[in-house]
């Protein structure tokens, strides 16, 4: 029978951890290795960063509090035992005055057949009453150990005891104890000893003290408890306070993180919203760069997005324009197939048409292939330092046979003195010869078109094209060099254009680094004024005239005309 696996890597030729085992078909047994699952572990920042705050606040307070503790002790003890070799002393210098009050002139140690005795009255006074027992409590204020010998003087004239362990008084002290004080142990014993010098026999007594009456233990203990409060008040704090720190410093990284996924699923106007009084200045760096990084990406995919509709509307004009001279000619080819065909006449008349279609579609398919090329930098200027004054009288000539035929005045007005300029001549031929085609093309008869040159001041070209034709709508004047808009007022001549002359044009003045502008006003004529450097290679700084391009990108937030 098939088993059912546990969760955990499987081994197949191995044992199982927890030794669990599976059948497979056909009797073969296959192990499985049971891993134990993985401690929890916080995932978060703000989690993380608390506990590692809290642990180091406690282990600061595990690592401090013993040592506080033990120097506490320390201090203690060395008090303690100094104050009992303090009652030792005091304790010996007492006893050995009731003593002498008591035996007065008669010696306290005496030597009885070689061993050394005490004197009765002085044994009475040891093991009679309440006098040690009392000194004990009041003076020495621990267990204490009387011991009596004969003394001896020493070199340099002090007296010192020679305690004989058969003399010896122990007492032990069993008096109420204060509250907080209890026999303390751990203090090492004092020893004091007095020495008389009696005339007969010299004598002297050592008192030990041990197990003395102390508070230090029972404070300690206080001082412990109070410590340990205090940790944990100290980590409590600690976690509000980490909690604290941890939000402020992860609410930005949350924001950063939420800002990211929202852009991530498409959002590009998500931005991180920061406070100044919150997150640190790095944070807030990272946050001003995100929203920098965010919006240069927004702004570059909405002209991405312009451009591919603009590409998509392009592709639409291409087609409408080819289709135009194409369905013609195909109407015509069907007409000639017919009984017209049959008709000189009429068939003459219909080649003449399809020739002019075919004219169209060529003119048409020759400006795109000129505008796709300017646009996408496949062509070089053949820039030479020359006298424009040639070029813009052979692109005029050229128009001279249709302004006649039209009956329209075409003058050229040129400086008397050469004006030299680093330009290409076909190109800029191509872009009076097209402004100036326009002009006639909007210009009715008995009209005139005047074309300028002078220098300008920095010692380029200024070549101006006038006309007195119909004139341009205020509101088609920020798109007339789109390609293919021909304008909302529709009229036989722009019904006849292409859309693509003007935008020729602002290509090839845009590579010769100059600027074009334009005046109309409606039954008035147009001013077109195109501005060219002395050389292109190094241009001056000039006002930034919109390219084709982001012409069209910035007018997206304006209402465009509709074309015709």
């Amino acid at each position: 029978m098939a088993g059912r696996r546990s969760s955990g890597s499987a081994t197949p030729d191995g044992d199982a951890a927890g030794g669990a085992t599976a059948d497979r078909p056909g009797g073969e047994s296959r192990r499985w290795e049971v891993r134990a699952p993985r401690p929890s572990v916080p995932r978060s920042f703000q989690s993380r960063l608390t506990i590692a705050f809290v642990a180091v606040v406690a282990v600061t307070l595990g690592l401090t509090t013993p040592v506080i503790i033990n120097r506490l002790d320390d201090f203690f003890r060395q008090q303690e035992e100094q104050a009992l070799r303090v009652h030792a002393q005091a304790t010996a210098t007492v006893l050995a005055q009731f003593i002498m009050s008591d035996v007065g002139s008669e010696a306290v140690v005496a030597n009885v057949n070689g061993t050394v005795a005490l004197n009765p009255k002085v044994v009475a006074l040891m093991t009679q009453g309440r006098l040690l027992q009392i000194i004990s409590g009041e003076v020495a204020q621990a267990d204490m150990v009387v011991v009596f010998g004969p003394a001896h003087q020493e070199t340099d004239g002090k007296w010192e005891t020679d305690p004989q362990p058969s003399l010896s008084y122990p007492v032990k002290w069993n008096a109420v104890l204060p509250h907080g004080q209890e026999p303390d142990p751990a203090i090492t014993p004092a020893k004091s000893s007095v020495a008389e010098s009696h005339p007969v026999r010299p004598w002297g007594l050592e008192v030990t003290l041990s197990n003395p009456n102390t508070s230090r233990a029972s404070t300690l203990r206080a001082i412990t408890g109070l410590l340990l409060v205090m940790a944990l008040v100290a980590v409590f704090v600690a976690v509000l306070v980490a909690s604290f720190v941890a939000h402020r410093f992860a609410t930005p990284v949350v924001r950063l993180t939420e800002a990211s996924r929202r852009v991530a699923e498409g959002d590009l106007s998500a931005r991180v919203t920061m406070e100044a009084e919150s997150g640190t200045e790095e944070l807030r760096a990272l946050s001003e760069q995100f929203n920098t990084m965010a919006t240069r990406l927004q702004e570059s995919v909405e002209i991405i997005r312009r451009d591919r509709d603009r590409s998509r509307d392009f592709l639409a004009d291409v087609s409408h324009e080819l289709r135009t001279p194409i369905a013609a000619m195909h109407t015509f080819i069907e007409l000639l197939q017919g009984p017209a065909g049959r008709d000189a006449a009429a068939r003459t008349e219909f080649l003449e048409s399809s020739a002019a279609q075919l004219d169209r579609l060529d003119w048409l398919a020759q400006n795109l292939l000129d505008l796709s090329k300017l646009d996408s930098g496949l062509v070089l200027l053949d820039l030479r330092p020359d006298d424009v004054r040639g070029t813009i009288e052979s692109a005029v000539e050229q128009h001279r046979a249709t302004a006649e035929r039209r009956g329209i005045t075409l003058t050229a007005k040129l400086p008397d003195r050469p004006l030299r300029i680093s330009h290409d001549a076909p190109r800029l031929g191509q872009v009076v010869g097209n402004l100036v085609g326009n002009a006639l093309k909007f210009t009715g008869r008995n009209g005139e078109v005047h074309v300028t040159a002078s220098p300008d001041a920095d010692g380029g070209a200024r070549i101006e094209v006038v006309d007195t034709g119909v004139g341009i709508h205020p509101a088609e004047l920020p798109h007339i060099f789109e390609r293919f808009y021909r304008g909302s007022q529709a009229n036989e001549a722009r019904g006849t254009g292409s859309g693509l002359g003007l935008s020729i044009v602002k290509s090839i003045v845009d590579m010769h680094h100059g600027t074009i502008e334009v005046e109309s006003r409606m039954g008035h004529g147009s001013r077109f004024v195109v501005a060219l450097p002395r050389d292109p290679s190094a241009p001056v700084e000039r006002p930034i005239t919109p390219t084709a391009e982001s012409q069209r990108k910035m007018d997206d937030s304006s209402p465009a005309a509709p074309r015709a």
